[in-house]
């Protein structure tokens, strides 16, 4: 396994959040094998880790990060529970042995489409992270019509109750009768955001489907309800991508030089930035 951010570590292991994790290291309060260590050390399964010269039990992320893509119905909530009884996605995933599933950001109850699993926490906090702006596209059917000066409007600044939004983009589909499609991106994921602001415009949200999320496309053969495993290296092209180089596939440490895993580049990348944004192939289940 690779060596992990002592800090990242930390937080893993219950401790607290990163920032924290950092400000006890600086203090002096954390250990390593018996030494201090500064900010932006670096642990393995095998060092002895105390704070306050108590140890602690350290949870290592897993180095062989899983990736799944799942086509969310309607009618399906985003929990491993529902006091109500209803279906959640978490019923049709396949069962890893000593790991878990973590969704990657959530769709509401009446959302479908594409939703992203992983045995990763640091991949999905990096993809859900306000201050990586990855970008969310659906596509949207409403009832009536956007004007031309309310589609601009979409694009600038609508007030929510919980601030301000917008969407990045809005292309105007078309559509029969008293039903329009529209394709939208934002780059946030607020709770029910774009059934809101359509709200805010004036117009009813018919229905909704995420159809792209970062660099990961819904397959248009994968049915609802069903999932497909990306393989090791659209694996390692994620995260590549998504600028996580502690955690790699087997494979992407075994083919890189010195097996030193792949190489950090920057953040996820923008909007008009090269991404390859093709559907990942494999098996449905």
């Amino acid at each position: 396994m690779e060596r992990q951010r002592l800090h990242k570590v930390l937080a893993q292991s219950g401790l607290g959040s990163r920032r924290e994790m950092e400000l006890w290291i600086a203090a002096g309060r954390v250990r390593v094998n018996g030494v201090t260590v500064d900010t932006g050390a670096t642990v393995g399964p095998e060092d002895r880790v105390t704070v306050d010269r108590r140890p602690v039990r350290l949870r290592m992320e897993d180095s062989r990060a899983r990736v799944l893509v799942y086509h969310k119905p309607e009618g399906e909530i985003v929990s491993r529970s529902d006091p109500q009884g209803r279906p959640t996605v978490f019923d049709n995933l396949p069962r890893i042995k000593g790991e878990k599933w973590i969704n990657v950001g959530r769709l509401d109850f009446n959302t479908s489409g594409l939703l992203i699993f992983t045995t990763s926490g640091a991949l999905a906090q990096r993809l859900t992270h306000p201050a990586f702006e990855v970008e969310r596209e659906y596509a949207v059917r409403v009832v009536g019509e956007l004007s031309e000066e309310q589609q601009r409007q979409s694009c600038r600044e609508i007030v929510l109750e919980d601030g301000p939004a917008h969407f990045d983009s809005l292309v105007d589909l078309g559509g029969e009768g008293s039903n329009h499609w529209y394709r939208v991106v934002l780059k946030e994921g607020r709770n029910r955001e774009v059934r809101r602001l359509f709200s805010a415009l004036n117009c009813m949200v018919g229905r909704l489907m995420r159809v792209r999320f970062g660099m990961l496309t819904l397959p248009p053969r994968l049915k609802r309800g069903q999932s497909v495993e990306l393989s090791e290296n659209e694996v390692r092209h994620l995260l590549d991508w998504a600028g996580i180089g502690t955690v790699v596939t087997d494979q992407a440490r075994s083919s890189s030089p010195g097996g030193q895993g792949v190489t950090r580049p920057s953040a996820p990348r923008r909007e008009g930035q090269k991404r390859a944004d093709r559907p990942m192939r494999g098996r449905a289940r």
